[in-house]
């Protein structure tokens, strides 16, 4: 990359004088002076030790205040909003400094000419679908190019989609791959891999991730496994199947020698209240024999996708084209209203569908903005129809581009999943959509306020690791994630008493609040709470040392 594109890094020198530092180990707090120049942590001066003072060209009078790492978002879905956004306010303002993009299987490298449309056409409900927008990258080198020439606020690391390697494969087919798609798969991600990503997601409830056998997935961590990244993935059920979904994980793990990241680790709906227990005796067992494991969760009860997803597997396959021409037949949507709403669908979980658990958040379509807020089993009220029909109708005049929340959390499976010494933190925020989940702009001081200060369930000290030094050691981050001399000056100041999440599920774009100054290599993002509109991030590029280098 020409000198030119590379991202800011601050020459200035700042001393934090008399800060709390939470260093990102979980070690007990302490208070010292702090100085960052040169985009790294130069020096640490512990009060009462004696001795000079810092100099700095700046000094922030840190007293009463928490001097941490910078947050890391294990399970974010920025990909468009780093390249369209780059000041990125959401994350910012809550104190994040990295993002890992690429989840649940589904993203937009690697692509080709025919993937790539259908891929911006599944994925509208995520990240929007910019009609005016440069395409100009096919791979995972020049996806993470792309991002250095945005030059955002944050950095990013990328997993490379499991469900985009199938794609380019063998399309959206209900099938296991021949071995010449196999070989095709492992060749792209090893491509992929050497590019800079830290890993493979994968979408085993989405299509085409859905259709994937044990064997396919165990085949692809062979060869993460062999360039030391990890595999996160968004398994088949988060409902009736959750438990045998994760030992399936742990057994891809087992047999191809993979780290395995759980990304937003949960047991959600009916069936599974007061059931965490029973997830963390099944990562306890997997720890124990060797398996090198961690996860995520964010703090909320209701989860987030697409409308789209709850549909059966077999209505979605080929892709966006046949799954809306399904939806048109009479005889194709009374075979799935009979999945939704009274077996099942696998595409809801394995249960059956509660429209009143099911409330629009977003539609790509400006005239179905009357939907927003309302939940399907309102709309089919208000229509005098069933449940079913109304979910169909949208879905067909929204071209797939519909977000949902569903309500089916249970906040003693919550708390239970942060408890574990495994846990990370996870946001898995959507940015679009008229009312997105507020854990978009709020999870980092939603864990930070309520959880730690308010509930107790973690100590400041040990909530602040599980956001920075335990992701960054998964990550395989190279000098970042504590507060140390040489680590990158990736730094949140922020006041323990006043942190609280502001964005609600009524107005979901409300910043963080007690969040006062964040740098990213050295550079303040945000000072005195506000954001500074400085873009000093990069993508992070795993090496073939197994690091992620500047």
């Amino acid at each position: 990359m020409a000198e030119a594109e590379r991202a800011e890094v601050s020459k200035e020198a700042t001393v934090f004088k008399g800060a709390t530092v939470v260093d990102g180990t979980g070690a007990e707090r302490y208070r010292a002076h702090v100085r960052i120049a040169d985009g790294l942590i130069t020096e640490i001066v512990g009060i009462g030790e004696g001795g000079p003072g810092l100099d700095g060209s700046s000094t922030v009078d840190a007293d009463g205040l928490v001097l941490a790492p910078g947050f890391i978002d294990m399970h974010a879905h920025s990909d468009l909003a780093l390249l369209l956004e780059p000041q990125h306010p959401a994350k910012v303002t809550q104190g994040v400094i990295c993002e890992v993009l690429g989840q649940d299987g589904l993203s937009y490298a690697p692509v080709d000419e025919t993937t790539l449309p259908a891929l911006r056409r599944q994925l509208a409900g995520w990240n929007g679908d910019p009609a005016d927008f440069d395409w100009d990258w096919r791979d995972v080198a020049g996806y993470l190019d792309r991002i250095d020439r945005a030059r955002p606020a944050v950095n990013a690391c990328y997993l490379v989609p499991h469900g985009s390697l199938r794609m380019l494969a063998m399309g959206w087919q209900n099938r296991a791959p021949t071995p010449a798609e196999l070989d095709r798969m492992r060749q792209v991600l090893a491509q992929c891999l050497l590019d800079g990503a830290v890993g493979m997601s994968s979408g085993l409830s989405y299509t085409p991730g859905m259709y994937a056998e044990t064997d396919e997935l165990v085949a692809l961590c062979t060869v993460v496994a062999a360039h030391g990244g990890f595999h996160a993935p968004h398994q088949r059920s988060y409902g009736r199947g959750a438990l045998e979904g994760y030992a399936e994980m742990v057994e891809i793990a087992r047999r191809s020698g993979c780290a395995l990241h759980l990304t937003h680790a949960t047991m959600n709906f009916g069936v599974n209240r007061g059931r965490a227990g029973e997830l963390l005796e099944l990562v306890d067992r997997a720890l124990a024999d060797g398996i090198d494991l961690t996860l995520d969760s964010y703090p909320y009860l209701p989860g987030s996708t697409t409308l789209a997803a709850l549909l059966p597997s077999w209505a979605t396959e080929g892709g966006p084209g046949p799954t809306l021409a399904r939806l048109a037949d009479p005889a194709d949507r009374e075979r799935i209203r009979s999945a939704m709403e009274e077996r099942g669908s696998d595409g809801c979980h394995g249960v059956v569908a509660d429209w009143t658990t099911i409330q629009i958040s977003g539609v790509r379509s400006e005239r179905l903005a009357w939907a927003v807020g309302r939940t399907v089993a309102e709309l089919a009220a208000e229509q005098g129809r069933g449940g079913t029909e109304a979910f169909l109708d949208l879905l067909r005049q929204d071209e797939l581009g519909t977000t949902v929340l569903q309500h089916v959390g249970h906040e003693e499976n919550v708390r239970a999943v942060m408890r574990h010494p495994a846990h990370t933190v996870g946001s898995d925020g959507l940015l679009v959509g008229a009312r997105p989940h507020p854990r978009a702009w709020g999870t980092f001081a939603r864990y930070l306020g309520h959880y730690s200060r308010e509930l107790g369930v973690l100590p400041l000290e040990e909530t602040v690791a599980r956001m920075t030094g335990r992701p960054a050691a998964r990550l395989g981050l190279d000098r970042r994630g504590r507060i140390a001399p040489g680590f990158h000056a990736d730094v949140v100041l922020l006041d323990p008493e006043r942190v609280r999440d502001a964005a609600t599920f009524a107005q979901p774009r409300l910043p963080a609040e007690g969040i006062e100054y964040v740098y990213v290599n050295g550079t303040a993002v945000v000072r005195q709470g506000r954001t500074t509109g400085a873009r000093p991030g990069r993508a992070l590029r795993r090496t073939d040392r197994g690091t992620v280098a500047r």
